[in-house]
């Protein structure tokens, strides 16, 4: 069995499912990442209904989660998370390859 270059956790999958409830017609939720962001690069969350031929699916739990053939190199090897902090509550992604980061989490540099 090939071993998924991206993984969910399952905070991740429960917090997708919740969502995806209340979305009318989203399947998945997309992953992309953007150039720009106070670390040179950024992700960016959407919710999707339909999957690109080159799309990189991870799931679990019933969640899904798609990722572009363009920002999978930027994302092999991390984890998909959703945290729950006094601070707030986000979608979190824990990357290898990031060799700095922003304070809030969703920028980063390699």
């Amino acid at each position: 069995m090939m071993e998924t270059p991206v993984t969910m956790s399952a905070s991740a999958a429960r917090r997708i499912n919740a969502i995806l409830a209340d979305q009318n017609g989203a399947d998945f939720l997309r992953v992309s990442v953007e150039g720009g962001g106070c670390s040179g690069f950024s992700y960016k969350f959407d919710f999707g209904k339909s999957v690109d031929e080159d799309d990189l699916l991870v799931e679990r739990d019933g969640a899904k989660v798609a990722i572009d053939a363009m920002s999978l190199p930027f994302l092999e090897g991390s984890e998909i998370d959703f945290v729950d902090e006094l601070i707030g509550a986000a979608f979190k992604i824990h990357n290898p390859n990031a060799t700095a980061s922003c304070g809030c989490g969703t920028s980063f540099s390699v």
